[in-house]
């Protein structure tokens, strides 16, 4: 049987990342058959480090039939796995996120949560010795899931170790960090292919305050205009994918990296309350500006108040 390794909805850098990363491991160390999967398009950012060190995009996963050895990294909110995910057969978990609650397993499994900026960091950690085994191309992998993370340190998720780890592997792989980081993030800006739709589903999370449920949809751009100056179809689009998708409100944040900001878009009454009890901002207008925040795991999702 071989075990299916895979992260959340929307894959990102790490989510996508991770599931090449521990696949690889099972495979080659562990000597345990497992191939990594995806459970939908990946970000621009993704998409580039795949193709930049040599593999292949994984496959998507739809669903987990009953029974089915999976495997789970960067995530572990049932709300951003497959729909059967209860009744598949859950070996481990691997992950840097808190712990939501929901999943069931069949046994007793494997799970490790580390407060750290990236789940790569956490598989390195996990593989010991045996990190010494990782060809060069694991290695930009793993390089590129923290750097995404990060934010190249610029995030305050950042820890030290995710840092040094981080250097470690650019040093091993002989590359500039800063100009691979700039590379990266050069990728992720290029949205210029996508509808609103897909903009405002790309890198989201769902999640419920006081019995108010939002998308919580966050783009990080060296080029804020150029996602800024679509505001205003943004805006109606907004309407258009939280109706589909069951949610009462899409929250849009687009993070500026290089300037360390974020500016959240305000459609309406209820996005302005938002901004005002979660951020403490004066808003005046149909965009508000937060200096400094850049992590919705760590200053957005935590502060939310309706």
């Amino acid at each position: 049987m071989t075990v299916k390794v895979f992260g959340h909805k929307a894959p990102d850098t790490d989510s996508t990342g991770c599931a090449i990363i521990q696949a690889w491991y099972m495979n080659e160390v562990l000597g345990v058959a497992a191939e990594p999967r995806l459970l939908g398009t990946p970000n621009t950012e993704a998409a580039f480090v795949v193709e930049k060190w040599g593999f292949e995009t994984p496959a998507l996963l739809e669903d987990v039939q009953d029974g089915e050895a999976v495997v789970i990294v960067d995530t572990n909110n049932p709300a951003e796995l497959p729909a059967n995910i209860n009744n598949a057969d859950i070996r481990q978990i691997i992950d840097h996120h808190a712990l939501i609650g929901g999943l069931t397993t069949k046994g007793p499994i494997d799970i490790t949560i580390r407060p750290l900026a990236c789940a790569a960091t956490v598989i390195y950690d996990l593989m010991g010795d045996d990190a010494a085994e990782m060809p060069d191309n694991i290695k930009g992998v793993m390089l590129s899931c923290i750097l995404s993370d990060t934010l190249e340190f610029r995030s305050p998720t950042t820890t030290e170790h995710d840092k040094a780890l981080a250097i470690k592997l650019a040093s091993e792989l002989n590359l500039d960090l800063a100009a691979y980081a700039g590379e990266m993030f050069e990728a992720k800006s290029d949205v210029s292919a996508f509808s609103d739709a897909e903009l405002l589903r790309m890198d989201s999370k769902e999640y419920a305050v006081d019995g108010t449920k939002f998308r919580v949809s966050v783009l990080e751009t060296t080029a804020p205009k150029m996602v800024l100056d679509r505001k205003a179809s943004l805006m109606e689009t907004m309407t258009t994918v939280a109706s589909e998708d069951g949610v009462d409100q899409v929250l849009l944040f687009v993070v500026d990296i290089l300037n360390e900001e974020a500016t959240m878009l305000i459609p309406n009454d209820l996005t302005k309350t938002v901004a005002e009890k979660s951020f403490g901002a004066s808003v005046d207008g149909d965009t508000v500006v937060l200096p400094g925040v850049m992590s919705r795991k760590k200053q957005i999702i935590p502060n939310l108040a309706v």
